[in-house]
């Protein structure tokens, strides 16, 4: 593309030569320069003379300031939505640590007045003010995010706290832990005496407990019953495999009333007092064997007591 320029000052023309890229950015400026002339032209219209608007350009304005706050409104109102499913969530599960607090406390042996895990913890103290810092909705998310982990973080501790302590009730419960007679007092205990019959020093494995014929024998802890029958030494005998290599014995019973295989819970009646087999009296015969060998009860019991 050739152009000729032609003055008067000047005796001859002259003439430039464009490429084809010259003349596209030259194309490109004009373009820019136009654009940019509009956009001012229209800033200058709405900012300084709004009242020479026409009705249309006021209409058309309008409506792309509506549509601009809808959108906006429609995303607070999907953020606000999100929020607040993400609030009912945290709620819930404060829910559940509420009734595992209060199961927790039970199993624990607190009092409940101590740990009120329905009411706000009480608090106080004096007012200090800092300046106000405006928490942006990012920062609330992520606020939201860090505390919903937070709870289930001791939601799984605290299910994991029950579960050993349910573990730890179970297992006392399997332990010799009451005396097998309500009434009664002992008339011999654990270890070396005078046999009543031979008069020589032998082994007392359990204890005796003296009380009426007819008295309840109940279950020291719950277990399975093992043997229910006569013996020739301890008479009519129960014994409890009570797991763990834990058993126990009650003998010289008057009455049975237990089958062997059935199992019994811990304070359940499964005799009654009497002198059968090798027995001078009226009493109850009790021992406690682990892995076969004799234990003194009353250690047992005492340690369930405390």
């Amino acid at each position: 593309m050739n152009i000729i320029l032609v003055s008067n000052r000047m005796a001859k023309t002259r003439s430039i030569s464009l490429g084809g890229w010259q003349i596209a950015l030259l194309l490109m400026l004009l373009s820019g320069l136009m654009l940019g002339a509009a956009f001012t032209f229209q800033y200058v219209l709405v900012r300084f003379a709004p009242e020479g608007l026409s009705d249309e350009i006021r209409t058309l304005l309008s409506k792309v300031q509506s549509d601009e706050q809808q959108k906006q409104q429609v995303y607070m109102h999907s953020s606000l939505d999100a929020m607040a499913v993400r609030v009912g969530q945290m709620q819930a599960q404060l829910q559940r640590l509420d009734a595992l607090g209060a199961r927790l406390t039970k199993l624990t042996g607190m009092k409940p007045e101590e740990f009120q895990f329905s009411q706000p913890p009480a608090q106080g103290g004096p007012l200090v003010v800092f300046p106000e810092q405006k928490m942006s909705e990012n920062g609330l998310s992520q606020q939201l995010d860090r505390l919903s982990r937070v709870v289930s973080d001791r939601s799984d501790k605290l299910l994991a706290l029950e579960t050993l302590l349910l573990q730890n009730q179970l297992s006392r419960k399997l332990l010799p832990s009451i005396p097998p007679v309500h009434t009664g007092f002992y008339s011999s205990n654990f270890g070396w005496r005078i046999d009543p019959f031979t008069g020589a020093n032998a082994m007392h494995e359990g204890v005796d407990f003296v009380a009426d014929a007819g008295t309840s024998i109940y279950a020291s802890a719950g277990g399975v019953v093992d043997y229910a029958g006569l013996h020739p030494q301890y008479g009519n005998m129960v014994e409890i495999d009570h797991g763990n290599d834990i058993v126990t014995r009650y003998a010289h019973a008057s009455k049975l009333f237990v089958k062997v295989g059935q199992v019994v819970r811990r304070g359940e009646k499964i005799a009654e007092v009497g002198s059968t087999g090798r027995s001078t009296g009226n009493h109850l015969h009790f021992e406690v064997r682990y892995k076969g060998i004799a234990q003194n009860p009353v250690r047992f019991l005492q340690k369930a007591a405390g």
